[in-house]
């Protein structure tokens, strides 16, 4: 990724703020021509260092568990296991780590599900999996991580789409919203004519249906980047042990670091699990001495570097397909 230029960058910022911005209204925040960024961002694309994606809200079926699982692997098995559990529709995210364990992953499972097949008979059977440890997920306080300010400066804020809360109850999506979140779930940039035509039904429809899921937070427009794209060194998972009267508050707290991802609280031995994303291992340093020591509450921590992650929202992610595929291919 150090052949990308600032333009480069700046093109994936602003498609990291509105994936389905148009290629004309992405020059005009970046002031260049329209021709420029669609054949720069077409290229980005097909290169693998953006893909824009239309995903349902996770609860849009009924309630669901959500459990962040721990895994350890046989020696040199890392690639391949985490390619077999990027396949299952019921895992949303995976990653290899360095640490005490080599793989962190997150199941959802609707609550009809059996969960000891799941998160037991499931787990273990794939081949060079060994030891996992399953924590349930009891509330999340963030998911969202803005990287177009460092690029892109403030003038991207109006840029951006609104994230409203989720409004619907079970049931609410019919099939035709079914089919109109499919066909965007795979290019979320698909244009509402070639919706239509590949589902039969009026561009004007596949408009509106998408723009109300949108508008209900039903649905919602992701873009997924390798951070080291546009300059971020570190990714790392932080389990936090915290006291348990001021979890609320360590969490309200570091929800407000820019540098934090995603917050979330557990079940199990550590109280907090958080993402943090920097940009170099300076800023981590800062973070862990500073940042998390002026936080009352928090005992103590472990932490793990996101080597590779190769799944988010259900999804395959473009710039681990060929690792993945070669550590899938008998040989």
């Amino acid at each position: 990724m150090d052949d990308l230029d600032d333009l480069d960058r700046r093109i994936l910022a602003a498609l990291h703020v509105n994936g389905r911005a148009s290629w004309t209204d992405i020059a005009q925040l970046l002031g260049i021509s329209t021709t420029t960024v669609a054949r720069r961002a077409q290229h980005l694309m097909g290169a693998g260092l953006a893909r824009v994606a239309v995903l349902p809200h996770l609860e849009h079926e009924g309630p669901i568990h959500v459990f962040l699982v721990r895994l350890t692997c046989a020696p040199g098995s890392q690639l391949r296991v985490a390619g077999l559990l990027a396949k299952n529709p019921d895992i949303r995210y995976v990653t290899i780590v360095t640490g005490g364990y080599d793989i962190v992953f997150e199941l959802v499972a609707p609550k009809h599900r059996d969960l000891y097949s799941m998160l037991v008979d499931y787990v273990h059977s794939v081949p060079g999996a060994q030891q996992s440890n399953a924590d349930l997920v009891l509330h999340t306080y963030k998911v969202s991580y803005d990287w177009s300010v460092p690029v892109l400066g403030e003038k991207a804020a109006p840029f951006a789409l609104h994230r409203p809360v989720h409004t619907c109850e079970r049931g609410h999506l019919d099939d035709v919203d079914r089919e109109v979140l499919a066909a965007l779930r795979e290019d979320g940039r698909a244009s509402f004519q070639s919706v239509g035509r590949r589902l039969g039904i009026s561009e004007s429809t596949a408009r509106r249906r998408l723009e109300s899921m949108l508008d209900r937070g039903c649905a919602s427009v992701t873009t997924f980047i390798p951070a080291a794209a546009l300059g971020y060194e570190a990714e790392i998972l932080l389990w936090l042990t915290v006291e348990p009267s001021m979890q609320e508050s360590v969490a309200e707290r570091l929800a407000g670091e820019r540098g934090v991802r995603m917050i979330a609280s557990t079940l199990g031995q550590a109280s907090l699990v958080c993402e943090v994303i920097v940009p170099t291992t300076a800023d981590l340093h800062h973070f862990t001495s500073r940042t998390l020591a002026a936080v009352p509450g928090i005992h103590s921590w472990t932490a793990g570097v996101q080597v590779l992650t190769v799944k988010r929202g259900f999804l395959m992610v473009p710039w681990a397909e060929s690792r993945i595929d070669a550590a899938l291919t008998p040989t």
